[in-house]
């Protein structure tokens, strides 16, 4: 018969193994998946390229839509007047950006406040822009190819609107609202 003593020494026992085995267990590994993938890309060291990177992409991208749709030569003055006017503009040297960074930190806050309402103001007239070449363009395309540019245009929106980890699921597509009532 166990008495009620041995009982408490085999728990006492017992619970001190679990800690001594819970303290030398490795942290969990890296989370798979989205999330580990946006925490690689916030760690990953900046070497200057960006830039290049992204245009290189954008003309890959191009070129593959130009493909896709394929343009007759009257839609090609269209198509040049398009990829003109939708092609972002050059970042600023690293030292503009430091320099304009140390400037802004010396400002007050309504100054900061109007400086940030013409920046919003710049980008919204290039976003304009951009959109009337986009609308031009369209108009320019039969209604085959403006299907074809229609699929195409929500594969490649905005970041964090439809596609990639930030578009809210594995294959890009955020989740429908909930219903309200």
């Amino acid at each position: 018969m166990i008495t009620a003593r041995q009982r408490i020494l085999w728990a006492s026992l017992l619970a001190s193994a679990t800690f001594a085995a819970a303290a030398q267990t490795p942290p969990p590994a890296a989370p798979a998946g989205p999330d580990a993938r946006t925490e690689q890309r916030m760690h990953k060291p900046r070497d200057g390229k960006f830039a290049e990177r992204m245009q290189e992409r954008r003309v890959k991208h191009l070129a593959d839509l130009k493909a896709k749709l394929k343009l007759d030569a009257s839609q090609e003055s269209a198509w040049t007047t398009f990829t003109s006017a939708t092609q972002p503009p050059p970042p600023p040297p690293r030292a503009d950006r430091e320099a304009a960074r140390a400037e802004f930190a010396q400002l007050t806050t309504p100054q900061r406040l109007d400086r940030m309402q013409a920046r919003q103001s710049e980008r919204a007239a290039r976003f304009a822009q951009r959109a009337d070449a986009t609308r031009t363009f369209y108009a320019a395309l039969r209604p085959e190819q403006q299907k074809t540019f229609d699929t195409e245009a929500v594969k490649h929106g905005p970041p964090g609107h439809g596609h990639g980890p930030r578009g809210g699921g594995p294959e890009g597509h955020r989740a429908p609202p909930p219903p309200k009532g």
